[in-house]
């Protein structure tokens, strides 16, 4: 089955950022012309993620304050002891572990078959950042 792969780039603002990437899949999608097949995501960051939610400010923003309680920047972490790039983001790695990096989603007739709420997000666990990656590959005929 034939594919394509492009690229999805993100900057975010805050520490935590949930962003919206439905609209720049779906171009990705129209794009290739298949019409039934697969779009495969994946965040290429190991504190970053991939989420399919409903899209409506307050759970977004109940989203956000529920990962700051899950995993507090605070913590005592060991990671934090030797940081790698100078990011104290041991709680970033820490959240990921609840999230995916990889999200599959089916098309017919060249739309996603996604739910009538069902919104694709990339979630920032370390930002703020000035570019972030997704990855799509899409499958199809």
């Amino acid at each position: 089955m034939p594919y394509r792969i492009t690229t999805i780039r993100c900057q975010t603002s805050r520490p935590i950022d949930i962003i919206d990437i439905t609209a720049e899949v779906r171009a990705a999608l129209e794009q290739t012309g298949f019409l039934q097949g697969t779009v495969t995501l994946l965040s290429r960051h190991t504190t970053a993620c991939i989420n399919i939610n409903e899209r409506e400010p307050r759970l977004l923003q109940d989203m956000i304050t529920f990962l700051k309680r899950l995993v507090p920047r605070d913590g005592d972490y060991l990671h934090n002891l030797e940081t790698i790039d100078g990011r104290d983001n041991a709680h970033s790695h820490l959240l990921g572990l609840f999230m995916n990096s990889t999200e599959n989603i089916p098309f017919a007739e060249g739309r996603m078959l996604l739910g009538e709420w069902q919104s694709i997000f990339f979630v920032e666990l370390d930002g703020p950042r000035n570019e972030r990656q997704v990855l799509v590959q899409i499958q199809g005929e």
